[in-house]
């Protein structure tokens, strides 16, 4: 594709690690102790914690990954996108770099992934802020989402006229909020072609609407044992205009964590840090200063693989 101005948004050195000989791509930005690490969900990429990681890294260190199949990682056509495989590459990841004491910043089908990930690692997490998303089975199944499921017309608009993720771009903000010429096409600059489009697909269909379906138990299992991470430093950060991950969602997590922190930004949907970047990320600021005491020193600054020279880049998309 020719660049266009969203590049400017996103100058961050690309970088990679093999998982499966396949490429999986993060951006890693800024030094300090206890490294954020932020998860994006569907229809997103890194792109979506820009604003984070131009805010925060200039004093800590801030990654952001691109799962498989998304951003600027790589598209196998045949994968197992499931929960479970992507928590299981973020693991993978995570213990390549090193990273330990980490602060997880979630946000969508990335709060299932890397609160999967907290429960099976928790000693490599010391911090969670969760935005707008869900770690249970869903409590309903928006009727926008059901109908992407439809057999071979979902598909085909999925993945044929990128109807998800363009619809995303005006119905994922308050109604009252337009994104940017700029970060709609930041956001969807990946997603270009058919087999682009193929991890947005799979991401919808592993959206469990019974009890068969195998992603059901993965997300049981991860809601029995979120209570295990209670005693972690927790800030909620919620969109209340979100029509997807609904109000209701966030008083799930609220019982199962009472002493999280909460704020609740009343004019604001689901994508929180397009349409708040400002106000979300004061106030993670503001956690993280509070609660570092409780998170103490970290190890220094592990040196991560150098970007490959080969590997994809803002240029390459």
């Amino acid at each position: 594709m020719t660049a266009s101005d969203w590049h400017s948004e996103y100058p961050f050195a690309s970088h990679e690690i093999e998982i499966d000989s396949r490429r999986y791509h993060y951006v890693d930005e800024g030094q300090g102790d206890a490294p954020l690490v932020a998860v994006h969900g569907n229809p997103t990429w890194s792109f979506y914690w820009r604003r984070l990681v131009a805010g925060l890294s200039p004093s800590r260190r801030v990654l952001a990954v691109d799962h498989m199949g998304c951003g600027l990682s790589d598209k196998p056509q045949r994968y197992p996108y499931t929960l479970a495989q992507h928590r299981d590459n973020l693991l993978t990841w995570i213990e390549r770099l090193g990273l330990e004491r980490i602060t997880l910043v979630v946000h969508d089908w990335g709060g299932a992934i890397g609160l999967a990930a907290a429960v099976e690692r928790p000693e490599r997490f010391a911090r969670l802020i969760v935005t707008n998303t869900a770690a249970f089975p869903p409590p309903y199944v928006p009727w926008r989402i059901a109908a992407c499921r439809t057999p071979l017309v979902g598909t085909a608009a999925l993945r044929g006229l990128n109807l998800f993720a363009r619809a995303a771009t005006t119905m994922a903000t308050d109604r009252y909020r337009r994104l940017p010429a700029s970060a709609a096409r930041g956001l969807l600059a990946p997603y270009n072609n058919w087999s682009h489009r193929v991890a947005i697909n799979r991401f919808v269909r592993d959206i469990p609407l019974t009890r068969r379906h195998p992603t059901y138990e993965t997300l049981r299992a991860l809601e029995e044992r979120l209570p295990t991470l209670a005693d972690k430093p927790i800030q909620l950060i919620w969109g209340m205009q979100d029509w997807c991950f609904r109000p209701e969602c966030l008083r799930r997590f609220q019982q199962v964590w009472p002493a999280a922190e909460t704020v609740e930004l009343v004019d604001v949907g689901h994508y929180v840090m397009e349409d708040a970047p400002t106000e979300a990320v004061a106030a993670i600021s503001d956690f993280l200063s509070r609660t570092d005491a409780r998170v103490g020193g970290s190890p220094a600054r592990p040196t991560p693989p150098e970007p490959s020279a080969s590997g994809p880049s803002v240029s390459d998309v």
